[in-house]
């Protein structure tokens, strides 16, 4: 716990206060990792949002735009949580207000680090993270990107910083958009197996209750099952799947049904649509 102790001393501002920025909030405090008064969340013009991220967490809020100002000029690390449409302008906006002790973390999908640099107007230490949901349980996965210009001590800040939420992996740049199909969006695609697993169940007589309840766990037993026992979920699978069984029948519906290959599609056109979210963001620039 030492080496995320020192995070406490860290000033850190979401610039822009949707549910990406809640979920890493929500979990860096729940974990103790920073303390409420140490995490000042900002938006946009939506003040009911801040104060019901104030009510909720106990974190500061700024709303003026003089406090906004003060708040980019003075905090140690902004993390960019803006829509990808509003990002440009909030940009453009903080450049001039930077100072070279400052570091600017982005958990805007599709925004590359050259884009970044580019709304900035300088070569600024710049992280392009991607992070997903689960952060604000603290079983977060989180892929990070440095620019050249980040130095070692402030790769371990935002290596401290992401682990408090879950894990991290460091990757180069051109992978990031992969990462964002498989773990950025994955959560998304397994709630809706589940919802099709909750629903099959209550279209076989399950109460809705039975069929959550069941589902939940025995996606919950599947991951840990991969976790602890450090097999493979394709030799997992085997051991569960009796020839001529009910669960070989199952899985034989879902291979007629291209399961794999629907799944490698989706991750592929997740990928493909945060590129073209990112040069539609180079375009805008132009």
């Amino acid at each position: 716990m030492s080496g995320i102790r020192t995070l406490i001393q860290k000033k850190v501002a979401f610039y822009g206060a949707g549910s990406m920025a809640e979920a890493i909030a929500r979990g860096l405090i729940s974990r103790g990792v920073l303390s409420p008064s140490s995490i000042t969340m900002m938006n946009r013009s939506n003040r009911e949002r801040l104060q019901e991220l104030e009510n909720k967490y106990g974190v500061i809020t700024a709303r003026e735009t003089a406090a906004k100002e003060d708040v980019l000029q003075t905090t140690d690390v902004i993390i960019l949580s803006m829509k990808p449409k509003d990002a440009a302008e909030a940009l453009r906006y903080l450049g001039p207000l930077l100072s070279p002790g400052q570091l600017v973390v982005s958990v805007i999908a599709g925004m590359t680090i050259e884009t970044m640099q580019t709304l900035l107007g300088k070569k600024h230490p710049v992280v392009r993270t991607m992070p997903n949901t689960s952060s604000t349980i603290g079983l977060g996965a989180t892929g990070i990107a440095f620019s050249e210009e980040v130095s070692d001590e402030d790769q371990h800040l935002v290596r401290t910083l992401f682990e408090a939420v879950g894990i991290v992996t460091i990757v180069d740049e051109s992978t990031i958009e992969t990462l964002t199909g498989i773990s950025g969006s994955g959560p998304a695609y397994i709630y809706y197996m589940m919802e099709a697993m909750m629903e099959a169940g209550v279209r076989g007589g399950l109460s809705s209750e039975q069929a959550r309840d069941l589902t939940v766990q025995t996606v919950l037993g599947a991951a840990r099952m991969v976790q602890q026992t450090g097999e493979s979920p394709q030799d997992l699978r085997k051991k569960v799947t009796s020839p001529n069984g009910s669960t070989e029948a199952a899985i034989g519906v879902l291979a007629k049904g291209h399961f794999k290959e629907t799944v490698h599609a989706a991750v592929d056109r997740c990928a493909e649509r945060s590129r073209e979210m990112g040069n539609a963001l180079k375009e805008e620039i132009n």
